[in-house]
């Protein structure tokens, strides 16, 4: 008795058009920036008329545009897709596996911030359950200028519009090492912004943190690490924490689709 054979159903349910559209924007990337249709044709194994009708929607959508006679590049459209979906991604769901994993690795607690006018608002932590540790709830604001994950977020202002931010508001009330008069503040943030990183003492604790950036490089958050003087003390455990810090921010920043610059 002969068997009879029967399809993949995957396999069926297959739109091969779809496919070899999708194959055709998966050719392009930092090294073939620009294909002709002969070299797309090639490595589909089709001929170039197969592969008209497809490329010419794939120019029609924007996914696609003419680079010359016969040759294409990346559309407009494959750019604002990745973006928005970038931009969709919540900040809590893609900080929080670094930032739990960066606990564990360091034994110390984190905390993620973003910035709402002057105030960082703690949108998630990472609890180290030691008991001399920092532990600072969800949802707490706190004063920007006055905690290492604010002054961080400040650094994505230029001197104006840090000045406009907090022409009208007082600093003079918070205790030192907090900045006490605007120029402070700018000069502060400036050091800040170029060191890339900002350590903040207070209340026998110490906090290092540094920021998260998005796809077109701003930064749009900040995490840190906390915990006893005792512990964070002393240039080698600075070092360490710190290494650590930058790893799980470069890690977070990528899934925001930042790209440092070379």
């Amino acid at each position: 008795m002969t068997a009879i054979e029967t399809p993949d159903r995957e396999t069926d349910y297959r739109v091969p058009a779809l496919q070899r559209g999708l194959t055709i924007l998966g050719m392009f990337n930092a090294r073939e920036r620009v294909l002709g249709m002969q070299d797309m044709a090639e490595r589909l194994g089709v001929s170039t008329s197969a592969l008209y009708r497809i490329v010419q929607t794939l120019v029609d959508m924007g996914y696609l545009q003419k680079a010359g006679r016969n040759a294409f590049e990346l559309g407009p459209q494959v750019i604002a897709d990745g973006f928005a979906y970038l931009a969709s991604r919540d900040i809590v769901e893609v900080a929080m596996p670094e930032l739990n994993a960066l606990r564990d690795r360091t034994s110390l607690s984190c905390h993620l911030s973003i910035r709402e006018h002057t105030d960082s608002l703690y949108v998630y932590r990472a609890f180290a359950p030691q008991r001399l540790t920092v532990n600072i709830p969800i949802g707490t604001r706190l004063p920007c200028h006055a905690t290492a994950l604010g002054r961080v977020l400040l650094t994505a202002l230029g001197e104006a519009e840090l000045g406009q931010l907090y022409q009208h508001l007082r600093l003079d009330d918070y205790p030192p090492p907090a900045p006490r008069t605007l120029p402070e503040l700018q000069a502060l943030i400036a050091q800040d912004r170029e060191r890339g990183w900002v350590l903040h003492r207070s209340d026998y604790s110490t906090a290092i943190a540094t920021g998260i950036r998005d796809h077109a490089g701003q930064v749009v958050a900040a995490i840190n690490l906390s915990g006893a003087d005792a512990v964070m003390d002393g240039p080698d455990a600075q070092g360490r924490f710190l290494q650590a810090l930058f790893q799980s921010a470069a890690a977070i920043s990528a899934q925001l689709g930042y790209v440092p610059r070379a």
